[in-house]
């Protein structure tokens, strides 16, 4: 390549130019730096030595003399907000708003701001307020869901319903809990006085359209708490027929729950004079589907129907298969009440011969031994949030909680450890 004269001028050119826009670069940043005030560097001091109420204070310092930092302010608000000073975050959000020059954006994000502090404050009409003004802005889609969050709370479940017809118009996200929400309504029409048998039907015909638009492991919870209402009903109206139809769909249908409705199903059978036959029904589905809950209604109704020695026999067959203390503890009440073990209990009871009487536990305080069980037995009796870990004794749909729906599995804890 030949050389060119003209190289000489403009290669150091170049050179001077960058130069001269290094120069101009490094005295803005020596500019900006000069204007920030020294309470911005002493709050990075305190963060820095792990000081972080000074460091707050540091800041808002910073914050009074440069109103114009909105970034400050926001960051401020959401640290005040996660450390439980709602007042201060609210104060933070709402000198934002109070400016007349703040762009829209920023607003819009300062009303954001400001709709979470008044949900974590417990201010939720002002909350539901401001989330409802954000309808129409770039935080739409978490505005809509802290409105579903603010309507479960308050069970106000036609316009927590609204709401969620509304976000899935914006977004296509499954949204499960829209079935409770239904059946929550018809919870509610179902313990009216008198009966609302109009709007409970309406209630569970939402329910049902609205579970068929979600897979089936998805919607299982909602489908079986239809069956469930649906059989309340049906018994309401006094129609075993039709309970117990729906009672034992939920046999093949979402067999995990038959625990939930076997007293249910049982008394169905018992008072169309059929309780022999409901008996074999769940021991049938017992064998199939064990669950500790199904395990104390067979149980129950197999020492009321047939005796201590079935009862004992079926016991000691399902420990085999699947032990269990909750198992255990109804076992040894069998034997406590059995003359065999327990002398005290009364007049022996006639023992079929293939149950041996040197097949019951011997020797031993059993009384002392079934109390050392059951107090251990008390906290495996337990149902337990997947979500939060809240352990309840009675089932719930919706988590008491952490408010989320269908966390906890029908099964008792044992039976998940």
């Amino acid at each position: 390549m030949d050389f060119e004269p003209w190289w000489l001028i403009f290669i150091p050119m170049l050179f001077g130019l960058g130069w001269v826009a290094a120069r101009v670069d490094f005295r803005q940043m020596l500019r900006e730096t000069r204007t920030l005030p020294d309470s911005y560097f002493r709050g990075l001091n305190f963060l820095l030595n792990e000081e972080p109420d000074r460091a707050i204070d540091a800041f808002v310092e910073v914050a009074k003399l440069d109103p114009e930092t909105t970034e400050l302010h926001f960051a401020l608000g959401s640290l005040f907000r996660r450390r439980g000073e709602m007042e201060r975050a609210i104060r933070v959000h709402q000198s934002l708003l109070n400016r007349t020059d703040l762009p829209v954006a920023e607003r819009d994000h300062a009303q954001h701001e400001l709709a979470q502090d008044f949900l974590k404050a417990g201010m939720l009409d002002r909350a539901e307020n401001t989330f409802n003004t954000l309808k129409d802005t770039r935080f739409a889609l978490p505005a809509l869901r802290s409105l579903v969050r603010i309507y479960e709370s308050e069970h106000d479940w036609p316009r927590a319903i609204e709401v969620v017809k509304t976000l899935q118009g914006l977004v296509d996200e499954p949204v499960p809990q829209i079935v409770h929400y239904h059946c929550e309504l018809a919870q509610t029409a179902l313990a009216a006085k008198p009966v609302n048998a109009e709007a409970t039907n309406a209630a569970l015909d939402a329910a049902d359209h609205a579970v068929k638009s979600f897979d089936a492991a998805v919607s299982r919870g909602g489908r079986a708490r239809i069956a469930m209402l649906r059989a309340q009903l049906a018994q309401i109206e006094q129609n075993p027929k039709r309970e117990r139809l729906y009672l034992e769909s939920l046999l093949t249908t979402a067999p995990e729950y038959a625990g939930l409705v076997a007293e249910r199903l049982l008394a169905n059978y018992t008072q169309t004079g059929e309780a022999a036959q409901g008996l074999d029904v769940l021991s049938r589905h017992y064998a199939q589907h064990a669950s500790l809950d199904l395990f104390n209604v067979v149980f129950r109704e197999l020492r009321a129907q047939r005796g201590q020695a079935q009862a004992w026999r079926f016991a000691r067959e399902a420990m085999r298969n699947h032990p269990s203390l909750l198992g255990l503890d109804r076992l040894l009440e069998v034997e406590l009440s059995n003359p065999v073990a327990n002398p005290a209990a009364g007049a022996p009871e006639a023992v079929p011969d293939d149950v041996r009487r040197d097949d019951a536990v011997p020797g031993g305080d059993l009384t002392l031994l079934r109390s050392l069980i059951h107090k251990h037995t008390q906290r495996l009796d337990r149902y337990v949030c997947k979500s939060c870990g809240f352990q309840p004794r009675s089932f719930y749909w919706q988590c008491p909680g952490c408010n989320a729906w269908e966390t906890s599995a029908p099964r008792r804890l044992e039976e998940l450890e």
